[in-house]
């Protein structure tokens, strides 16, 4: 492991340690936990649903972020439960991480969790029908990148694995996500291509970085999208990309942008539950995909 893998997995896991102290499961929410989706450790997920709810819920899938280095369920547990809460079924899975394990190993446990997901809708009420997904950070990258290969025949080719995956969410929610690696995009931020030296097989050749880019593969087909930034976040010049390639393709979408002058918010608060901007912006991409699913 290098050194960039070391130092974000101390500095994030000091920095969720603050976030969520204290926090405990609410009440409301019934708790399914541990849940093997595959053979491997890591692929383990919850699966939360407000507690007396009766039949099948709308449901949403949630894709972790942490810089494709870091991160699983427990880190989203209390966000992932606040979504339960305001009425949908949720999965919230772990995947393997880089550099232990290389791209598309990251995908291919995506796909794994959307087709559990499919495989035991009966089981848990899902609602396969009102099928949404959530991701931030390297989350929304790799989410980004599933919703490509289910819309995109000439991307899924470049997988050795059979695509589409499993069920193509019909909305989504892409939160200070990184989109495209180098180019005309934060071509400062050289920490993205040190995580991609950590990531992709052979490091960040051309060809591989045009294979992560999210917006390169994007259709009219994309799913309908809910992005947001906010104040303080690094990657708001990625946020801004997207949206100008999903204008261009024509997939219907809706920006958000959080906080203002006096209110610096940072990376992915939307997951910090004492946040009132984090609740507000949770209220709207869940109000955003009822109203996908009341269509």
């Amino acid at each position: 492991m290098s050194g960039i893998s070391e130092k974000l997995r101390r500095e994030f896991r000091e920095q969720d340690a603050v976030r969520d102290a204290g926090l405990i499961a609410p009440a409301d929410v019934e708790r399914h936990v541990d849940i093997a989706y595959g053979a491997h450790p890591c692929q383990r997920l919850d699966v939360y649903r407000p507690k007396g709810a009766v039949g099948k819920l709308p449901v949403i899938v949630s894709v972790h972020g942490g810089g494709w280095v870091y991160g699983d369920k427990e880190l989203y547990q209390y966000y992932t439960m606040s979504l339960a809460q305001r009425g949908f079924a949720v999965v919230n899975f772990s995947y393997r991480l880089a550099p232990e394990a290389k791209f598309p190993a990251q995908i291919e446990d995506v796909n794994a969790a959307f087709a559990w997901t499919r495989d035991h809708a009966a089981a848990y009420g899902f609602d396969m029908d009102a099928l949404f997904a959530v991701g931030d950070s390297a989350g929304a990258h790799l989410l980004g990148l599933y919703c490509d290969a289910c819309t995109n025949p000439a991307y899924a080719e470049r997988y050795a694995f059979d695509v589409p995956f499993g069920p193509t969410p019909r909305a989504v929610s892409l939160a200070c996500g990184v989109y495209t690696i180098g180019g005309d995009v934060q071509p400062e931020w050289e920490q993205d291509l040190a995580l991609m030296e950590e990531l992709l097989p052979d490091g960040p050749t051309p060809e591989n970085l045009a294979l992560v880019d999210v917006r390169r593969w994007i259709t009219p087909a994309f799913p309908e999208t809910f992005l947001f930034t906010c104040t303080g976040d690094f990657l708001q010049e990625q946020a801004d990309a997207l949206q100008r390639t999903l204008r261009e393709q024509r997939v219907p979408h809706v920006m958000r942008f959080y906080g203002d002058a006096t209110r610096e918010l940072g990376h992915v608060f939307h997951c910090n539950m004492r946040l009132p901007e984090g609740r507000r912006c949770n209220d709207e991409q869940c109000a955003f995909f009822r109203s996908v699913a009341e269509r």
